[in-house]
């Protein structure tokens, strides 16, 4: 029986299930352990070590190299039925971003405050690389 060992740790659930829906499409066995646990409360997960995203030792390398893949800068028409290409930072050219919807700090400081949660709304753009962060017009 091969040895088991953690690729990567994640703190939140989606990002750890698109690793492993990376890893599976790619025809590599994976498994994520403790995430049952961080599903039941979502804040233990920095107190374990958050998710942990688990290969068999001799499949390391090539596990390593698929979620290393860079971004694709467009799809083609086979893959999405039209040509697309993706959005970039209007700064550093990165296609490392996303789309946020909530003000995070003060989201969670509101809540952390005031023992509930009142989401309040950014809908902007934010680069993970440079943390530049615009409006889509």
């Amino acid at each position: 029986m091969a040895a088991v060992v953690t690729l990567q740790h994640f703190r939140d659930i989606p990002e750890a299930l698109l690793a492993k829906g990376k890893l599976e499409s790619a025809g590599i066995p994976c498994v994520l352990a403790d995430g049952n646990l961080v599903r039941m409360d979502w804040l233990l997960s920095n107190a374990i070590g958050g998710i942990r995203l688990q290969v068999h030792q001799q499949d390391l390398e090539s596990a390593r190299a698929v979620l290393e893949e860079p971004i694709p800068p467009e799809f083609n028409e086979e893959e999405v039925g039209e040509s697309y290409a993706q959005p970039r930072c209007p700064r550093c050219y990165s296609l490392d971003i996303g789309f946020e919807r909530i003000n995070r700090f003060w989201t969670y400081g509101l809540w952390l405050l005031l023992s509930f949660p009142i989401p309040i709304r950014k809908n902007n753009w934010k680069c993970y690389t440079c943390g530049i962060e615009w409006v889509e017009e």
